[in-house]
């Protein structure tokens, strides 16, 4: 089990972000509802999923709070990805990782969704794909780990999806995917002009009142894991119910707003 990185290890992370961050502005919701540790936080996998991480990792070292991440197998047999998880303290979402991080203590984040979610087709924006998972309701059970839901607004209406994996001209790059990383590839979109440079849209970020598991008494069992899964998945559809809300109230969601203003992120 790698060690957690510090503030000073990430302290290149945040300032490489700092011009982007004065453009993007992001804003938070309850963030206060994040403790130091001893908490699940479990949110929806934006497209791509990266780009939104930068903000709410910039933030959460700017706030001393140290996050251990569980990422998907597949990407951890990506070299540089495996490389670059490892030294933001991502590690492999396994069982006796998780129960090594909850003896710990640690704060831990996770996305049921997976790398499905990350590779959206045409009209799932904003959905939560988790299919049958249950196995975070479950480990946040047995541990007796509070869930803390978090939702992000913003990424997906920044970038296009001109083909998804579904469309016939992906068949190829689907079945490599499927072949050496057994996941599906992520889209091809459109950000920027012909890029995939996401416009700058600005960034939404809400976190919701803890969800206690001591009810549960510790038994993870199958009931317990589903009820929990389903009051955990309504939370965060709330919360980005709530950041749909905000966004349209937002008088500085245009860019222009946002670089006329002083104040900082």
């Amino acid at each position: 089990m790698p060690e957690a990185p510090s503030a000073r290890s990430l302290a290149p992370v945040v300032k490489a972000l700092a011009p982007v961050r004065r453009i993007i502005k992001p804003k938070f919701y309850g963030i206060d509802n994040v403790p130091k540790g001893g908490a699940l936080l479990v949110g929806n996998h934006s497209l791509y999923a990266v780009f939104d991480l930068m903000f709410l990792t910039a933030e959460f070292v700017e706030r001393e709070i140290v996050v251990r991440g569980l990422g998907d197998h597949a990407l951890f047999r990506i070299p540089v990805s495996r490389q670059l998880l490892t030294a933001c303290g991502v590690v492999p979402g396994t069982r006796p990782n998780i129960r090594e991080l909850m003896r710990r203590g640690d704060l831990i984040m996770v996305f049921p969704g997976g790398a499905r979610e990350m590779a959206k087709r045409k009209g799932e924006s904003y959905q939560l794909i988790w299919k049958h998972r249950v196995g975070f309701a479950a480990m946040a059970i047995e541990g007796r780990y509070p869930i803390v839901p978090f939702a992000s607004l913003g990424i997906e209406d920044a970038l296009d999806i001109v083909l998804d994996t579904d469309n016939p001209l992906m068949a190829p790059a689907r079945k490599l995917a499927m072949k050496l990383l057994n996941v599906e590839p992520p889209p091809i979109v459109r950000g920027i002009g012909l890029t995939p440079i996401p416009r700058p849209e600005r960034i939404y970020f809400w976190f919701g009142e803890p969800i206690s598991t001591l009810e549960c008494g510790g038994v993870a069992d199958e009931h317990n894991a589903r009820e929990l899964k389903a009051r955990t998945a309504a939370s965060i559809e709330g919360g980005l119910d709530f950041l749909f809300d905000e966004r349209e109230k937002d008088p500085d969601r245009s860019l222009l707003k946002r670089l006329t203003k002083t104040d900082s992120h």
